[in-house]
């Protein structure tokens, strides 16, 4: 790490400039730029290179606007630091200005120290929320250090793969590879991992264009959680927007090495055809409610980083559930979210981001949802971000706060109406037909509307958030135990189904059925239109125990178990993505039924057209979809569904047709000589089958 010339002398200090935020390394040495719009004076505390021992407390000299900075003179790339806002002490008014709290850069590149949890890094009194607590935290508190650094990206490139093509696959950096055998042991659960032949082969044989991962942007673990001897395990709490969280990597806590790490899988992943997409938290930080740690944005400016309830602005908005949130309606809060999105595009090479309860994106200065407002807009003309993938999850727990298909054009949007449907009509619940072919064709009730494509629909039946893709076949009831919530968190609404016992079985019957009932779901989302995802593990039937929020669950409840997987699930898995890939039965465009050319028939089993009186028949649930021109296909094809428990006979159009696709078999595979001239095929039980027209 670099020194400090003259770093303890206040006149090494000049004004400098008021952009760009952060700290920027330039010639003749660093320039800090704050943005605080109610403070009186900010200190720069200077540190030794471990972070242990003040060095230095500078003001910052100068002001412009809302901007205060410094120039120091001679400085380097290396250098610690931290800051202490000076203000009014009045949390009744939102200002909450305490200068015993060593505050961390909002722009840290790199933090330095562990964080612990203690009482010293509150503002607040532990006995009285309005009197400022005197305690110095600056021995306790995370630094920020000085960052210049260069990649050498080589030939890298990103894929781009175009909406129509893409198919997600959502995961957790550690719980991937943690017991992956294929994976040399030091590199287990790391960003290196997923960067490793064997994790690649396992993504290039699926045949995925996207991993989707969950937070990797540095976050805490809660209060709560460390005092019941957890950890987060998720990363939905954030408290650097602009650091990659070191305990992905293989070299340890050096921030430094972490960076380079994901920037070499990013690369590895790009040269296997594969983008990488963040999911990114900026809708709260981790420094919670009123009674939580001033850590940064608080101490800096509580009153413009938060929402605050107008007539009481002691207490925060929280639209989140996790005790605040961050306000974007504000100027420099969406400056702050803009400037690290780019900074993970320019810097670290992602092609794109899901945006956690993106609906607080979107509310404006009053707090209702504005798909016009400036976050949106800002996002649209930027050069840098225009060109990237938005995925958004299109709620969040406050007012009008679902949002489903609102989102303006160019964004994809997590769609749970498909998710819900697609397990209420197979495993049981109450589904008409009508509502199965409105999600299985995009949900274009949510998105045509308003001018969307159909790959604006995310259709996942199954994701981080709940149970997986075989416990939502093996469990009708939460079993949420060790989280040590009293199993009272999580979804009590699952959809889901035990097949007739609950939890593991030997029973042979019980197991077939799971494994159909599986296959028929996955089958269902990848032939469907829109924008498919798979949760990784789901392919090999990983289990969580019947745990639906194991978000604290940083252990083999989570880690995916490569020794029990279930390979022909895996066969089947390849077989579906090859088969969307080479067909594409739904093309990305929207079909009218009146349109001969292009439209679709809808067929009951009989082979007579769907009418009026059928589509809200609950106790039907087999259908079929006659579709004249596929994405790809060069003839027709013919998908049919039934999620009854008997098999019956299908009358087809006339002509011959071959099966590509029978769900009912292993490996979805449909025997060799499989062509059927008709006039009916036996339609499996739980099962899906896609056939081609052959003349």
């Amino acid at each position: 790490m670099g020194a400090v010339a003259g770093a303890a002398m206040p006149n090494a200090l000049q004004p400098g400039r008021p952009w760009p935020l952060g700290a920027s390394v330039e010639v003749d040495g660093v320039n800090f730029a704050v943005f605080s719009a109610h403070a009186t004076a900010i200190e720069l505390c200077l540190y030794d290179a471990a972070g242990r021992s003040e060095v230095a407390r500078l003001p910052l000299p100068a002001r412009t606007g809302e901007v205060w900075h410094g120039h120091l003179c001679s400085a380097v790339a290396g250098l610690v630091y931290g800051l202490r806002a000076h203000g009014p002490w009045q949390p009744q008014q939102g200002q909450r200005y305490n200068p015993n709290k060593l505050l961390l850069d909002p722009y840290a590149r790199e933090m330095v120290g562990a964080f612990e949890w203690h009482d010293s890094h509150r503002g607040q009194a532990v006995d009285d929320p309005l009197r400022m607590d005197p305690r110095d935290n600056g021995q306790r508190a995370l630094k920020a250090r000085v960052v210049q650094d260069h990649f050498d990206w080589q030939d890298d490139a990103p894929p781009a793969t175009p909406w129509s093509d893409s198919v997600l696959y959502e995961l957790h950096v550690r719980g991937f590879s943690k017991l992956h055998p294929g994976v040399p042991e030091a590199l287990r659960g790391t960003y290196a991992g997923l960067a490793s032949d064997a994790a690649v082969a396992h993504l290039q044989r699926l045949g995925i264009t996207a991993v989707s991962l969950l937070p990797v942007q540095r976050f805490l673990d809660e209060e709560r959680l460390v005092r019941m001897g957890l950890r987060n395990h998720w990363g939905y709490n954030t408290l650097g927007f602009f650091c990659v969280e070191p305990r992905y990597a293989a070299a340890g806590s050096d921030a430094a090495s972490a960076r380079d790490e994901f920037r070499r899988m990013v690369r590895r992943l790009h040269a296997a055809g594969i983008e990488v997409i963040l999911d990114v938290v900026y809708n709260h930080t981790a420094e919670t409610d009123e009674f939580g740690p001033t850590l940064s944005w608080r101490g800096l400016d509580n009153a413009s980083y938060y929402r605050l309830p107008d007539g009481d602005r002691l207490r925060y908005e929280n639209h989140t559930g996790c005790g605040n949130t961050l306000d974007l309606s504000h100027p420099r809060v969406l400056q702050m979210v803009m400037d690290s999105l780019r900074y993970w595009v320019q810097e670290m090479h992602v092609d794109g981001f899901r945006f956690d309860l993106a609906t607080v994106l979107g509310r404006n200065a009053s707090g209702g949802f504005d798909r016009h407002a400036a976050f949106f807009a800002c996002l649209a003309q930027d050069p840098v971000l225009a060109r990237v993938k938005l995925i958004a999850e299109p709620w969040d727990i406050g007012p009008g706060a679902y949002q489903v298909g609102q989102f303006p054009s160019g964004w994809v949007e997590w769609n749970d109406r498909y998710r819900d449907t697609m397990r209420a009509f197979w495993l049981r619940g109450d589904c008409s037909r009508g509502e199965f072919a409105r999600r299985l064709c995009a949900s274009s009730d949510l998105f045509q509307q308003r001018g969307r494509a159909p790959s604006a629909s995310l259709n996942y039946v199954v994701s981080h958030d709940g149970f997986t893709l075989r416990d939502l076949v093996s469990y009708d009831r939460r079993h949420n135990e060790a989280n040590g919530e009293n199993n009272r968190d999580g979804h009590g609404h699952n959809l889901s189904w035990n097949c007739g016992v609950e939890g593991p079985t030997d029973d042979p019957q019980v197991l077939a059925l799971r494994a159909r009932l599986q296959r028929a779901l996955l089958a269902t989302l990848l032939m469907s239109q829109g924008t498919p995802m798979l949760v990784a593990g789901d392919e090999l039937g990983h289990t969580q125990q019947g745990n639906n929020n194991p978000y604290c669950q940083d252990n083999p409840i989570t880690w995916i178990d490569w020794s029990q997987a279930d390979s022909a699930l895996v066969d089947f898995c390849s077989r579906l993505i090859g088969l969307r890939r080479r067909l594409l039965p739904l093309a990305d465009a929207w079909y009218d039924a009146r349109d001969g050319e292009r439209g679709l028939s809808w067929l009951r089993p009989d082979g007579q057209l769907v009418l009026p009186a059928d589509w809200n028949d609950p106790g039907r649930h087999a259908l079929g979809v006659h579709i004249a021109r596929p994405g790809r296909a060069e003839r027709p094809l013919l998908l049919l569904v039934n999620a009854g428990d008997h098999a019956l006979a299908f009358t087809l159009p006339s002509g011959r047709w071959r099966p590509c696709l029978d769900s009912s078999a292993a490996g979805g595979e449909p025997a060799d000589d499989a062509t059927v001239a008709g006039p009916t095929c036996t339609m499996p039980a739980h099962g899906v089958l896609l056939l081609q027209q052959e003349d």
